[in-house]
């Protein structure tokens, strides 16, 4: 099972080319763990029926499978333009204009944000995910500033801006946002992304709205900002504020320099590994494949570096989106993810456990345990979701397999590293008799000539301290 079992999990957009209750179950069917809508596009009437059909191809695949709310944050983007496409050139002086109308082919444009409000004189705008730079020369009223374009390209209709250098003075939740929150709350989302994260009073600010609306949902930081990763401290207290960062690989790009983006990406993998955090490395991983029917060689290394480093989790954008192959690229993606965990383990973390801490102390000895008597499988069962959240910050090289009687808990912990999960009602021995099921069914098998399968199982008194024991069973 191990060599067919991705422990390196796959989160897809839902968008246009996957929009359909058969798309969505095909490529959760392909490998697809977890389900990203994106606020940024579509109708909240759109979202109650891609949760359906998401839920519904989970129960039929008989699988846990997650379901991410991504907020669109304070991401501004251009109006409708005239033809939706407009040249510029070096030199051209252009009005952002945030008061409404109507675009007529010039240089005066429309955006959805008012700019005057927070930019100064001096700082650089870039349009178009960065295609374009110009740098702000005058506040022209209270509505619209002047730009000058630094380089030749071209814009287009609702694309995005971003100023690296404005103060948005931790203004990061927009009036869009605090809808589609309160929205979310009633709908059955298991994590809610944030954009654009400064630092982690955002993330508490976030968790205490959603506790207000009665939301179960863990909160993901979207690391994107200059802000967020202009000290290793700053970072760190946002890994220790959230539930699970995303590497925002192309915001942060633009906004921080693509130079930094490896480096930023390896820490917080490490990071989330050292607080048992999920780790999601987003934007571009198989772009090509958005017009191609196959990745370019650049894309495979990239999605097998991740894996390489240990992510939780690698995440497709465009490609299943929008893209012409949004099947193939699933099943491209999983190739890449087997292949590359099935021929590099990786090493365990150097972790010293702070005073107090039992969980963590436990999954260290049950994953250690697992690696030398050469288990199957190692079983976790879990209220919270906390032992499988420790024991997959191990990064074991072998699978995880999680029972919960929480359905939430379980939908969470589709998109932990190495982690099958299944919600079973409460008994004292539900992991071993989850095992039982599962090897019968052959889900879980045993070594090639070996009759028994041996798991390694995590479990405690759930009224008392929570995980406390260890058993090494025979199936």
């Amino acid at each position: 099972m191990s060599k067919l079992f991705k422990r390196t999990k796959i989160l897809a957009t839902i968008g246009p080319s996957t929009n359909t209750a058969e798309m969505i179950e095909q490529i959760i069917m392909a490998g697809v763990n977890g389900c990203r809508l994106n606020c940024s596009h579509g109708s909240n009437e759109e979202r109650d029926q891609q949760i359906k059909w998401i839920r519904e191809a989970a129960a039929k695949k008989g699988r846990s499978v997650a379901i991410l709310q991504d907020l669109q944050g304070p991401k501004i983007r251009l109006g409708v333009l005239k033809d939706n496409y407009l040249d510029l050139k070096v030199g051209d002086e252009v009005i952002l204009e945030s008061r409404e109308f109507e675009h007529d082919g010039g240089l005066t444009l429309p955006v959805q944000y008012n700019l005057a409000e927070k930019v100064k004189e001096g700082e650089p705008i870039f349009m178009f995910d960065g295609k374009i730079k110009s740098e702000v020369i005058e506040i022209v009223s209270d509505t619209a500033v002047k730009v000058k374009i630094m380089n030749d390209g071209f814009v287009m209709s609702k694309k995005g801006l971003n100023l690296p250098e404005t103060d948005f003075g931790g203004d990061i939740l927009t009036p869009k946002d605090l809808s589609d929150i309160e929205y979310g709350a009633g709908c059955d989302y298991d994590y809610v992304s944030l954009s654009f994260v400064h630092s982690a009073e955002d993330i508490l600010k976030l968790k205490q709205l959603l506790l207000s609306y009665g939301s179960t949902a863990k909160v993901i930081a979207k690391i994107e900002t200059k802000q967020a990763i202009s000290s290793d401290e700053i970072l760190e207290e946002i890994v220790r504020a959230s539930d699970g960062i995303m590497v925002a690989r192309g915001d942060m790009a633009v906004e921080a320099g693509a130079e930094v983006v490896p480096m930023i990406q390896r820490r917080l993998i490490a990071l989330c590994r050292k607080h048992a955090k999920l780790c999601i490395v987003a934007t571009q991983m198989m772009a090509s494949m958005v017009e191609s029917p196959e990745p370019t060689r650049a894309e495979v290394s990239d999605v097998a570096t991740a894996v390489v480093q240990g992510a939780d989790v690698v995440m497709l954008s465009d490609e299943t989106a929008n893209g012409e192959y949004p099947l193939e690229t699933v099943k491209e993606m999983k190739k890449v993810i087997l292949y590359t965990q099935n021929h590099s383990k990786l090493a365990p973390i150097q972790r010293v456990s702070e005073e107090g801490e039992v969980y963590p102390a436990i999954s260290n000895a049950a994953a250690r345990l697992a690696e030398e008597i050469e288990a199957d499988v190692i079983i976790c069962q879990t209220a919270s979701g906390v032992t499988a959240a420790t024991m997959a910050g191990q990064r074991p090289n072998l699978p995880i397999v999680t029972v919960t009687s929480n359905k939430r808990v379980a939908n969470q912990l589709a998109l932990l590293y190495a982690n099958s999960a299944f919600v079973r009602p409460y008994s004292e021995d539900f992991g071993f008799e989850l095992a039982q099921e599962l090897k019968a069914s052959g889900y879980l098998r045993t070594k090639e000539g070996a009759k028994d399968l041996t798991a390694v199982i995590v479990s405690g008194d759930r009224d008392k301290i929570g995980t406390d024991t260890i058993k090494i069973r025979k199936i």
